[in-house]
């Protein structure tokens, strides 16, 4: 497994890096098959554990920390906090009061007194960003956290916290971990020469663009059946008879060709899409069972053409998303009517 350094931090990851948000209750609720799937990807040379506070309530953060038991020196974990972990109002978000109380239960459930990269899950309209940079340094300096990094923020947020870092003398978020495929490269435009331009590391998540470059879909009948849970709570994102899902399809088709003819599979040559881009340090793959994690392992290595590369490009164009909802983020102003309407 070929490794990177994270943004400057000295520390090196392997390029793939197993996200654990199917583990637990919303995935795979069996945490003895959990620890052995976490295994078998730090045998294959993953170095790279990715969780969050808010997977499964927390039940995500409990199994990792049963797998890294005995193995914790060897990795570097990570995890997030920004969710909602309870109806408490206070219980959530990029608050001092939160991240200084949340870290604490972070770390019990993981079976660690410290965490390598410590990030905030989502951007907090209602903190402000030098509240939370403070209270990440402490962090830091109190040896909990070893490293500060954000995920799914936009690119003037980005760049927003790199000045206050500077400009406070608060650490600076050392990696930003936004949504990438080929089917949703927006941040293509900004988000990547951003993270590049401030020296972070990028660790990508949902190469496989939630199932759609998994190889299964194949006809709206696929996406249907196949994601049928999905579609009942995202119709947004998977009802093909919306124009832009309807893309999605049609692309699928053209890339499962592309893949075929490269002599690829299609999760492998969306996984190497993804590597290819000079930001990545990092993609995040999220298997729910050995089986997809095996299938995803056998694409270690894999490297894409200038030919596939270009073919890709005119398949999908770069910077475009072809669902607008698959960024994942929705900026406040456009969200909420009050701060739009007078």
């Amino acid at each position: 497994m070929r490794q990177r350094i994270l943004g400057g931090t000295g520390i090196s990851v392997s390029e793939y890096a197993l996200g654990a948000m199917m583990f637990g209750k919303i995935g795979n609720p069996d945490h003895s098959d959990g620890v052995r799937i976490i295994h078998h990807a730090l045998d294959a040379g993953i170095n790279f554990v990715d969780t969050a506070d808010g997977y499964s309530d927390g039940e995500s953060e409990e199994i990792v920390g049963k797998a890294l038991e005995g193995r914790r020196d060897d990795v570097v974990l990570a995890t997030k906090v920004h969710f909602p972990m309870s109806d408490d109002p206070n219980h959530r978000g990029n608050s001092r009061r939160w991240i200084v109380r949340e870290v604490e239960s972070s770390l019990r459930r993981l079976r660690t007194d410290w965490i390598d990269l410590y990030q905030i899950h989502r951007p907090d309209a209602s903190t402000d960003i030098d509240e939370t940079l403070g209270a990440l340094t402490d962090l830091v300096r109190a040896g909990k956290v070893r490293a500060v990094g954000s995920s799914t923020f936009p690119a003037e947020q980005i760049v927003e916290a790199q000045w206050v870092s500077e400009r406070r003398g608060h650490v600076r978020f050392r990696s930003e971990q936004p949504p990438y495929s080929i089917l949703a490269r927006g941040i293509e435009a900004a988000v990547l020469p951003t993270a590049h331009k401030y020296g972070m590391g990028v660790l990508t998540w949902g190469p496989l663009a939630t199932g759609w470059l998994s190889g299964r879909y194949s006809s709206a009948a696929d996406v249907s059946s196949r994601g049928e849970g999905r579609v009942k709570g995202e119709a947004h994102r998977f009802d093909t008879s919306l124009p832009e899902n309807a893309a999605k399809l049609a692309a699928v088709t053209e890339l499962g060709k592309l893949a075929a003819d490269a002599g690829l599979t299609l999760p492998h040559l969306a996984v190497g899409f993804v590597l290819s881009h000079p930001a990545v340090t990092s993609v995040i793959i999220g298997p729910r069972t050995m089986d997809q994690l095996e299938s995803l392992l056998s694409g270690t290595g894999t490297v894409l053409s200038s030919d596939v590369l270009d073919r890709i490009d005119e398949i999908v164009p770069p910077g475009t998303d072809l669902n607008k909802a698959d960024s994942y983020f929705t900026p406040p102003a456009l969200r909420d009517p009050s701060l739009r309407r007078r």
